[in-house]
């Protein structure tokens, strides 16, 4: 594989007009149909970022439409309590982007009239957004002639040109590379280029658009391997009684996922010790020393193996909140997985 240092060089830029057109013209055609490529509105291009950071966009598209359904509107957003939002981006994980597209709502809402900023320069100064989202917006919805770099550009410029870039490099190579007619267009086929054809795994150069000008074709080796996935199993309790369920609260300070409502954990001791005796309700004692049910859960490299117990009202350990408080509440995702697993929750 031919490895060249720097960056973007002069000699390059005979490719760039084709891979330019190539690169739209696919786009015009084979662009997926997601809801927040309908229209302009940097309110719905912005919230979409914010929920793709991290997240793959078929787990995105329910959550952003009932998210849309609930803060139509950056003024809905912003006057919504914090808790409000929180439940409604349960499910998406990583709750530290819902406390920042809150906290900039409310900024955009108060101290600028309901106005968002018109660069990627002047978005930046709001929380949440740094450079990607920043430019990922201006383009997108105001037309700013700026490149974004995520993991699926990065993919396909390092494929492209076949060597390797600096941080700095890979940005000015973006940039350079830009169709400045068409900058949200541009970037948006970049993303999707990389997301559907030029995968981390066995991408699909024949169809690729702009193959004949690639320098690798598929043949780039992934930079470094997965972190190996850690396995860990935990238990969980669950309890209901007289149409309200036992849940506990995180700190309002922890270091994840902080004041979210989740079933109580508890240890593997703790189900032992709960084993009646034996005696006459001895078919009673072996139906309890099986969970109710086994799920899998996985968060970044840890995957769970989760059992589920059920506990009596005078077992649990918690706070009591009834059913119908449970669709506004903020859940993690985990405990929302549980109740559905178990029809508590829709």
């Amino acid at each position: 594989m031919n490895s060249r240092a720097g960056a973007y060089k002069d000699n390059d830029h005979e490719n760039a007009g084709p891979f330019r057109a190539r690169l739209l013209a696919w786009y015009d055609t084979h662009a997926r149909e997601l809801p927040w490529r309908k229209g302009r509105d940097p309110y719905r291009i912005w919230l979409s970022e914010i929920m793709l950071q991290q997240t793959r966009v078929a787990a995105v598209i329910g959550h952003y439409k009932q998210f849309l359904r609930r803060f139509p509107t950056v003024e809905k957003l912003a006057a919504a309590r914090e808790s409000s939002v929180l439940a409604a981006w349960s499910g998406l994980g990583y709750y530290r982007r819902a406390r920042m597209l809150h906290g900039a709502a409310k900024l955009i809402a108060g101290e600028l009239g309901g106005e968002f900023p018109l660069t990627a320069d002047g978005l930046k100064q709001l929380p949440g957004i740094g450079r990607y989202t920043a430019a990922a917006v201006a383009s997108i919805a105001f037309g700013e002639p700026v490149a974004v770099v995520d993991g699926n550009v990065e993919r396909v410029l390092l494929r492209f040109f076949a060597r390797e870039f600096s941080r700095k490099e890979i940005w000015q190579t973006a940039e350079t590379l830009l169709d400045r007619s068409r900058p949200g267009d541009f970037n948006q086929a970049m993303m999707e280029l990389g997301a559907t054809v030029c995968t981390p795994r066995a991408p699909s150069c024949l169809t690729c658009p702009v193959m004949e000008l690639c320098a690798t074709r598929g043949e780039r080796a992934p930079a470094a391997k997965p972190p190996r996935q850690k396995k860990r199993d935990i238990h969980f309790a669950l309890a209901c009684c007289n149409g309200s369920v036992c849940l506990t609260q995180r700190s309002h300070d922890a270091r994840l996922m902080a004041s979210m409502w989740e079933l109580p954990e508890i240890s593997a001791s703790r189900i032992h010790a709960q084993k009646p005796r034996a005696g006459r309700n001895h078919s009673a004692n072996a139906k309890s020393l099986s969970p109710l049910f086994t799920l899998r859960h996985s968060i970044t490299v840890t995957d769970y193996t989760v059992q589920v117990w059920h506990f009596t009202s005078t077992d649990a350990a918690g706070e009591w909140v009834p059913l119908r408080r449970l669709p506004k509440l903020p859940l993690t995702g985990l405990a929302r997985k549980i109740l559905r697993r178990a029809q508590i929750l829709s």
